[in-house]
């Protein structure tokens, strides 16, 4: 099964008041595992950066005016999401603004069938509990030293852990293993028991009964007790 955590910084909170994407960040998961593969595009995105949105991401006109526009990067961005479910946290924003994208290309939309809401993951599993990513990572032990400012990439992988525990934690489904290069990335033979060095060796009965040496030692211990019990 395959997944794509997804986030993205944009330059408002609204793509109709001309707000535009200027980072998306992804991390590719098989049964539920990162892979390793992953996603960081900066966009240009032909309009100045208020300052409350450079204050919550730190990302500046200055940095993003040589990066490509958004229609240079459309194809790369739809070919590594494919048809996977996308995990995003508050999917109705980023859905929002990626589709406005989208649709000025003439490209196909974002169905929200497509994606899965962690917001709405940790709400119905913590009722009433704060549910912001920094609240669930905190609730997880998730190690936040690293968020000085939101980024999209670094909140993917955040979110890939929080993911993980919302669903049934560490322990889902046993499988703990990461993909490797047995598997060679295919979702198929991940799911088949490794050979080889992980298996189970047989091995013969060890036997526990006492040897001689163990009996006479514990005769010996037995007639040297004052009034025992078991002869009264």
């Amino acid at each position: 099964m395959r997944e794509i955590v997804l986030d993205t910084e944009t330059t408002g909170l609204d793509p109709k008041d001309g707000h535009r994407v200027v980072e998306i960040g992804a991390i590719e998961l098989l049964n539920h595992l990162p892979t390793g593969n992953s996603l960081q595009l900066y966009i240009n995105p032909q309009r100045s950066m208020p300052s409350e949105a450079f204050e919550v991401h730190g990302i500046s006109e200055e940095f993003l005016v040589d990066k490509p526009i958004f229609a240079k990067i459309a194809q790369e961005f739809v070919d590594f999401v494919g048809e996977a479910k996308l995990v995003i946290h508050n999917a109705a924003f980023d859905v929002r603004f990626l589709n406005a994208e989208l649709k000025a290309l003439d490209r196909d939309p974002i169905e929200m069938s497509q994606t899965i809401d962690t917001v709405a993951l940790a709400r119905k599993k913590f009722p009433g509990a704060p549910a912001s990513l920094d609240a669930l990572c905190r609730r997880f032990g998730i190690d936040l030293s690293k968020r000085e400012k939101h980024g999209a990439l670094l909140d993917s992988e955040l979110l890939a852990e929080v993911y993980l525990e919302l669903i049934g934690g560490r322990q889902q489904g046993f499988g703990l293993d990461p993909v490797t290069e047995r598997d060679n990335g295919d979702p198929e033979l991940a799911s088949v028991q490794p050979t080889g060095a992980n298996e189970r060796q047989y091995r013969e009965p060890r036997p526990h009964q006492a040897g001689v040496a163990e009996l006479a030692a514990h005769q010996a211990f037995v007639a040297d007790l004052d009034d025992p019990i078991w002869q009264r």
